[in-house]
């Protein structure tokens, strides 16, 4: 099974949250790399200055998730990517940044384990038959 996390799942892995026990145990139970779009680091690098104003809690969150990101298989954001996630844009409630996201894990083999923490990806990620890891 393809394991792919979106930019929720990257950062809860770093952060005291509830999430956190389950983006480890599905970071841990992955069978293969863990994939990741590369637009999540960007969208998490910019969740770190909303979660503090503490430039060494700052710096070692992105030092953190920086460190992670190497060991993720990162799919690419190309025009063929896109070009489903302007589909998706039309067909469902979400965001720009959510359909690329969902756009990116499509591209996987089946089946795929998403995991996210954003309540509004959770029912496109199912409409697309992920298995859908979240709280």
């Amino acid at each position: 099974m393809s394991t792919f996390f979106d930019a929720t799942a990257v950062v809860a892995l770093h952060i005291d949250t509830p999430a956190r026990p389950l983006a480890a145990r599905a970071l841990a139970d992955a069978n293969a790399a863990v994939c990741v779009c590369a637009l999540s680091l960007p969208e998490a690098l910019a969740v770190v200055d909303r979660l503090t104003d503490e430039p060494v809690l700052r710096g070692d969150l992105e030092d953190a998730l920086r460190l992670q990101w190497d060991r993720y298989a990162v799919v690419p954001v190309d025009q063929r990517c896109l070009d489903r996630a302007a589909t998706l844009l039309r067909q469902q409630p979400v965001r720009l940044a959510d359909a690329i996201q969902l756009a990116a894990a499509e591209r996987l083999p089946r089946p795929v384990r998403y995991v996210t923490f954003d309540p509004v990806q959770i029912p496109v990620a199912l409409g697309l038959r992920f298995d859908v890891v979240s709280s």
